[in-house]
């Protein structure tokens, strides 16, 4: 007598080349290598990277309904033990980015309330003022042509800053803007890397790092220590007071408050996940309405309808639908968090596949925003993709910039009202009419451009 045991089928990937695998591909565009390896193989993809001894063997997950089970349905067994997030863990904390179990849900609890929608609108002039200062700017006669890239960043940096420090966001943005693209190359560096020299040796790349980590650490707590020290003795706030003021009195029964060091650790988080990805989506929202005029005129068209002069406040999210289309189409083309990594705890079953248990898993909303199963002419910036019948009749994990499940983003409404409030008083104050149609890019914490993103400004109104 015969038994016959079913087994799933071996999981395909790219070859590479021989004793490296996909080392080089990923090593010059992982984006790119997601793309091609999904198109060649399908939606579950094996991929291995390194010489024998020191290989490194993960998996891709593309399909929505993949990356639905990796991200929510079965979050409890993908954690975030990643190697990659073990790095943004020793570089800026254990925050809610990288914190897990007891300690991701009490810092959640706890900082939850401050995201709330009344209290993120409450931001909203903060968003408009600092917009409006950087097309003032723009009028000097100096202008005519601007980099988006660097535009966006310095004006998110500075939003961000203005709402989290208050009065105090010159040294913060100083000192942020200083350190952390060292922080950031030297985090990605190590996360992609199979072997690294432990952080205490004294390299030159390990020291470089801890001097910046150093000073970002001492910035956030000596701005922290002040508001400690000037907090109201009842415990009373106003509603203009700043996040970090509020960060310093937030707590509950259940869970007390937070200590000087984690305090410092959701600071440094909020500035990496608030100014970076924001940036990302501001620069190609615009850059994307300058290499199409025709979607950029109907944009402004709205924006002058609806705000007849007045500056944009956060009512007026819902009032801007052809504005906020081409946000989510320019994220959906540029997800600001392209790839997304998961470690498996148990063998798990995904689209026929046994992903084995202890296995590295990437989503990647990079290459799930291109599948051309999901949307039609996958390369076009097509704003109406996003009218609410077609974002009700396409599956949840079709588009999701900002993850999902128990660990999605906590500030996706202030992403959002920041997005559309600085865009909305950009455009009606210029027409924009792209320099550099094709921007590089690269992929580590976030997206990021590796090149200029150039218009040309003439203004208007």
């Amino acid at each position: 007598m015969t038994s016959t045991t079913h087994t799933a089928p071996a999981i395909p990937g790219p070859k590479g080349v021989p004793f490296l695998g996909s080392l080089f591909d990923l090593r010059r565009s992982t984006l790119d290598t997601f793309a091609r390896a999904r198109r060649d193989h399908g939606d579950v993809v094996r991929f291995t990277a390194g010489p024998p001894g020191l290989r490194s063997v993960f998996y891709g997950v593309f399909s929505p309904e993949g990356s639905q089970r990796i991200l929510a349905a079965e979050a409890v067994n993908f954690r975030k033990d990643h190697p990659f997030y073990e790095e943004v863990r020793q570089s800026f904390g254990n925050g809610l980015l990288t914190s897990q179990d007891a300690d991701y849900l009490r810092q959640r609890r706890i900082v939850q309330p401050l995201f709330t929608k009344r209290r993120v609108d409450g931001y909203a002039s903060a968003v408009t003022s600092e917009a409006q200062a950087v097309a003032d700017r723009w009028r000097a006669p100096s202008g005519g042509t601007v980099d988006l890239v660097g535009e966006m960043n310095r004006l998110a940096l500075r939003t961000v800053s203005r709402i989290l420090f208050g009065t105090d966001l010159e040294a913060a943005v100083a000192t942020v803007h200083r350190c952390f693209p060292v922080v950031n190359k030297y985090v990605v560096r190590r996360g992609f890397s199979p072997r690294n020299p432990p952080r205490h040796w004294p390299t030159p790349a390990n020291r470089k790092a801890a001097a910046a980590t150093a000073e970002l650490n001492a910035v956030c707590d000596r701005i922290a220590a002040g508001r400690r020290a000037a907090a109201a003795p009842d415990g009373g706030e106003g509603d203009g007071a700043d996040l970090l003021s509020l960060l310093t009195r937030a707590g509950t029964a259940q869970d007390g408050g937070l200590d000087a060091t984690e305090i410092r650790e959701q600071v440094l988080v909020f500035l990496l996940a608030g100014h970076e990805t924001t940036a990302t989506s501001l620069a190609f929202t615009l850059h994307l309405l300058a290499r199409h005029p025709e979607e950029q005129a109907l944009v402004r068209e709205e924006i002058d309808a609806v705000l007849a002069g007045r500056d944009p406040e956060a009512a007026d999210l819902d009032r801007l639908p052809r504005l906020t289309r081409a946000l989510k189409e320019a994220m959906r083309l540029y997800p600001a968090a392209p790839v997304v990594s998961r470690r498996g705890v148990a063998a798990t079953d995904i689209g026929g596949h046994q992903i084995p248990a202890g296995a590295d898993v990437v989503v990647s909303p990079w290459v799930t925003h291109r599948h051309p199963d999901l949307w039609e002419d996958p390369e076009r910036f097509h704003p109406l993709r996003f009218t609410p019948e077609r974002e009700a009749a396409r599956h949840r994990y079709a588009w999701f910039p900002f993850g999902g499940g128990p660990r999605a983003c906590i500030g996706q409404h202030f992403s959002m009202l920041e997005s559309v409030l600085a865009a909305a008083v950009l455009l009606r104050s210029y027409e924009l009419t792209a320099v550099d149609r094709d921007v590089p890019l690269t992929a580590g914490i976030t997206l990021q451009a590796a090149g200029p993103a150039r218009v040309r400004l003439r203004a208007v109104g």
